[in-house]
């Protein structure tokens, strides 16, 4: 559920909604009794399906809520309506520094003010025993009167307390500022990780960009766990040695390379300026031409995710920005029709009500929610001749138009005919039809296209089962392992990553999608990538059966026997080795020779 716009929760009224993330929800409310504005922050419903997580979210906020520093915004309340947490924080009127990035370069009063307050928050909270995990511009607020504050401490802490299934493969944190510690999924996080991820801002404000970016946030995860820093200097010469030098002991990779403490890393920077003999100066933010496809992805990181309740007024803008957007437009749009070939099974959130119809694609698009029509069916049968099993589910489709159970049938009635794109079509249109929370729904579809091999069809609908449960959810041990199954004998499909992109996948279990990409890219030619995946793999999860399988598989294309029948063989004697896997190793070992 979520607070409407002039309901009381608890003693504060809802004025309006401010923003809307993937673990909260920001709402500008008004406290009567103080006779002041506030900032609601509601936790996704999701995290309240975990029993324990109420508890576990008192004793965090409670925490965080100790925190008294003049840079650190303040919390001021935290409960729960309707079974709902919530946390209430000062109101903060202004920016946020994310926002002042794109404005142009920050002055030298500029950069000393927020490197000197974003340091002061960190350093007291530190010494409190409380991590942020999540520093970024985002998080950064200007205020109007000057001050600057820290938003959200704890929040990803608050977050990743759960204890489900899937938490364990979940990573808490922005892609571009989180610490290779942090990326890796290590539990015993300390103040280096924050260290890091302020010295990725720093870089920000200096350089000009952050030090990694790419078109999927594994791609970005990836660099800051094993490619090298770029050099400062190499992308902006006009950066002062000795700043570089500041720049590359925060941002090493390992924790012990980096500053001591906070304190430490401020002192230097500002120290290294002085060196340098010139006034500290900001870089206008740029946008490398690979980093294109990125610009929307940053929109997702939304206001939700900061406690500033709105911006000040924005500035006339020059006309540039509507030809530049013109020009995308007609780009988007051409690339909108040939994407309409069809549709995806994929990500639909909040689905609409009721729109067209909707097609299957080999290139991702958003799937709608869209009751079958009686015109819509009569487009799907005409085929010469149609089967019984297909005219009878149509028939039933038309009469409950909003049933999900109506079209699921209707696409395996399409499916057993071999009428594939079509059933994916209404498989589509079923999964829209169950809407975001109907885990049954959804590990049954899995459950029946599993059962004809339907292997892409079916990972599509054990992953909105997985989505279903929300972040804290506890996923049953038997979706899981269908979930990987179906996973793993879908990503040796050429058309795998246009239905299931990796990204979407990482988000929900990382390892697992990493061995999907890997296996995906050797049987479509791309061997050295895979390989590297799967050292990767081997190193965020040692021992994971469905990369030790993979592993294997590689191995005895390639004709290393021997150590190919020696992984399979550990699979083998582990009574822990899931069931299907024992199969496919038993079936992969009676076929070397």
């Amino acid at each position: 559920m979520s607070f409407n716009v002039g309901e009381n929760v608890g003693p504060y009224r809802i004025i309006e909604q401010l923003g809307q993330g993937g673990m909260a929800t920001v709402y500008k409310a008004y406290h009567a009794a103080l006779d002041r504005y506030v900032a609601l922050k509601a936790l996704h419903p999701a995290f309240g399906e975990d029993p324990n997580f109420l508890a576990r979210f008192q004793r965090e906020a409670r925490l965080v809520a100790r925190l008294e520093h003049p840079n650190i915004v303040p919390v001021y309340d935290y409960a729960e309506h309707e079974g709902r947490p919530y946390l209430v924080m000062k109101f903060i009127e202004g920016d946020t520094l994310k926002a002042r990035l794109t404005q142009g370069p920050l002055s030298a009063s500029e950069i000393d003010k927020v490197v000197g307050s974003v340091g002061a928050a960190l350093g007291y909270a530190h010494k409190q025993g409380v991590l942020h995990r999540d520093i970024k511009p985002s998080n950064v607020l200007l205020a109007s009167d000057g001050q600057i504050y820290l938003a959200d401490f704890g929040l990803a802490r608050i977050a990743q307390s759960g204890e489900s299934t899937l938490s364990s493969d979940m990573i808490m944190g922005t892609p571009q500022y989180i610490s290779p510690e942090q990326a890796m999924g290590k539990r015993d996080l300390d103040e280096g990780t924050d260290i890091y991820s302020f010295g990725v801002m720093l870089y920000e404000i200096v350089v000009g960009q952050v030090p990694f970016n790419a078109d999927t946030p594994f791609s970005i995860i990836h660099d800051h766990i094993y490619s090298p820093l770029p050099m400062p200097r190499d992308i902006n010469p006009k950066i002062p040695e000795s700043v570089e030098r500041v720049l590359l002991k925060a941002l090493a990779k390992e924790r012990a390379d980096r500053y001591p403490d906070v304190a430490s890393l401020v002192a230097a920077f500002k120290d290294a300026w002085i060196e340098a003999g010139v006034p500290m100066q900001g870089s206008a933010i740029t946008m490398r031409p690979a980093s294109l496809k990125t610009a929307a992805a940053k929109a997702v990181e939304p206001a939700a995710e900061t406690v500033a309740a709105r911006g000040v007024p924005e500035k006339k803008r020059l006309a540039w920005p509507f030809i530049a957007a013109g020009v995308l437009l007609i780009i988007c749009l051409a690339v909108i029709a040939f994407a309409f070939r069809g549709n995806r099974l994929l990500r639909r959130s909040n689905p609409p009500a009721s729109t067209a119809p909707v097609v299957v694609a080999s290139t991702p698009i958003e799937l709608t929610s869209a009751p079958i029509q009686p015109s819509s069916t009569a487009a799907l049968s005409t085929e010469p001749a149609v089967a019984p099993a297909i005219a009878t589910a149509i028939s039933a489709a038309t009469q409950n138009p909003t049933d999900p159970s109506a079209a699921l049938a209707l696409a395996l009635a399409y499916w057993d005919a071999k009428q594939n794109s079509l059933a994916l079509r209404s498989l589509a249109t079923a999964a829209d039809l169950a809407g975001t929370t109907n885990t049954q729904f959804f590990q049954n579809a899995g459950d029946q296209f599993k059962q004809r091999q339907a292997w892409i069809a079916a990972a599509a609908m054990y992953l909105r089962a997985l989505k279903s449960l929300g972040p804290s959810g506890r996923a049953p041990q038997g979706l899981v392992e269908n979930y990987h199954e179906a996973l793993y004998n879908a990503s040796v499909l050429p058309e795998f990553t246009s239905y299931l992109p990796v990204a979407d996948l990482s988000r929900v279990e990382q390892p697992m999608a990493m061995v999907a990409q890997a296996r995906n890219l050797y049987y479509n030619g791309n061997t050295v990538e895979a390989h590297s995946i799967l050292n990767e793999v081997k190193r965020l999860k040692p021992g994971m059966p469905e990369a030790t399988l993979l592993e294997a598989e590689m191995d005895a294309k390639e004709g290393n026997s021997f150590q190919a029948k020696q992984n399979l063989n550990i699979l083998l004697s582990n009574l822990n080795t899931p069931d299907w896997i024992s199969q496919e190793a038993q079936q992969l070992l009676n076929k070397i020779p």
